[in-house]
């Protein structure tokens, strides 16, 4: 009997640290807790953040997202316009040779416009994201209720982050 506990013990360990880390490697280019905001009612639009670390010597850039949650996928950074800070799409992200970039809240995000349903608190949902050395990586974005904040740079060690500045 105190085997099966044991046993019991260990697989449930094992299945949680499957749940929570959840990492994906493609070369020399490893993304780290890709996730998702829930919707609000019937908010049309999400955003996804991850981190990615170039573990490799040549720097990469992330080209785009393929998926089939929402009408259009794309990158975006904020910027200030004269005090405003402003979502604007990007056609690349670069992510250069040992390095670590966040897309986080405030920063650099995945732009999910024209939900074609609504993403609910626990749920996977998959997206291809679309290196220019390391190709497609298919990730699952795990869905958080709204205000999960999230540390990503803790998930990656050591590594350099390149941040943008978030609104004050």
């Amino acid at each position: 009997m105190p085997l099966r506990i044991f046993f019991a013990a260990a697989v449930l360990v094992v299945v949680a640290a499957v749940a929570i880390a959840h990492e994906y490697v493609a070369g020399s280019i490893a993304v780290d807790h890709p996730w998702a905001r829930a919707s609000i009612g019937r908010a049309p639009n999400s955003a996804a953040f991850l981190t990615i670390e170039n573990r490799g010597d040549e720097p990469d850039a992330l080209l785009g997202v393929e998926g089939t949650i929402a009408g259009r996928l794309e990158l975006h950074t904020h910027i200030n316009d004269g005090g405003v800070m402003m979502m604007r799409p990007v056609d690349r992200i670069e992510v250069p040779a040992h390095s670590t970039v966040s897309l986080e809240p405030g920063g650099m995000h995945i732009m999910l416009i024209g939900l074609k349903r609504k993403l609910e608190d626990g749920e996977r949902v998959p997206l291809v994201l679309v290196f220019e050395k390391a190709g497609r990586v298919a990730v699952e974005l795990a869905v958080e209720k709204m205000g999960a904040a999230m540390d990503h740079g803790k998930h990656m060690g050591d590594g350099q982050h390149m941040k943008m500045p978030k609104a004050e």
